[in-house]
């Protein structure tokens, strides 16, 4: 391992990992108006929809919706589950551009999620599938209910977690997908939804 590729880059956050991958948080990135601008604008415009796949041999639909956006029409699988990626919108143009700013990296592609309220969330996955760059940066931008994130580590079960608030800008790269699994563990307590955005970048055929 590079010792100085651990370093902490002066211009950003902290890492919040202790070990064998890198995750910064910056906190609210966007003014509280314009977050909850961007989070109706998204609710009401994105093509959302649920996932569908079969778990145990059955059928299964999912309450928590998602939309796939990129440079082109490209083919993307996670979670046993194939999207064909929609076209950007000039909402997302722009705030991939204020995301690309924020984190001196280049994406190419965004996974939406849409949790309805606290009974969805995801459970403990890494986001490795084989289009994604290998070690890019995915840089997730939250709006809408404030959220707990945990991250767990493959070998050690060692877990960090922090709150995701409204207009909050977390950055996974390095070895993280390689060593730390992340999850977003529900809650009855929120009546809220939360808009995920998950910006990525795809190595294209």
């Amino acid at each position: 391992m590079d010792l100085f590729s651990q370093l902490d880059d002066p211009q950003q956050p902290s890492n919040i990992l202790h070990e064998d991958g890198i995750a910064h948080y910056y906190g609210a990135v966007l003014p509280w108006q314009t977050a909850s601008a961007y989070f109706t604008q998204l609710l009401n415009d994105i093509q959302w929809q649920s996932d569908e796949l079969v778990m145990f041999g059955k059928h299964i639909t999912t309450s928590r919706q998602v939309a796939l956006y990129g440079d082109k029409g490209f083919d993307y699988t996670y979670s046993q589950v194939r999207k064909t990626a929609h076209i950007w919108t000039p909402l997302l143009l722009e705030i991939k551009h204020i995301i690309e700013q924020k984190t001196g990296e280049h994406y190419n592609a965004c996974l939406l999620n849409l949790y309805h309220n606290g009974s969805e969330g995801m459970s403990w996955h890494s986001d490795n599938e084989s289009e994604l760059k290998e070690c890019g940066a995915i840089a997730s931008l939250s709006l809408g209910a404030q959220r707990k994130f945990s991250f767990k580590h493959k070998k050690t079960q060692q877990t960090v977690s922090l709150e995701l608030e409204h207009g909050g800008l977390l950055v996974m790269k390095g070895q993280t997908q390689q060593h730390w699994l992340h999850a977003l563990p529900k809650s009855t307590r929120i009546t809220q939804p939360r808009i995920n955005l998950t910006f990525r970048s795809i190595v294209y055929p």
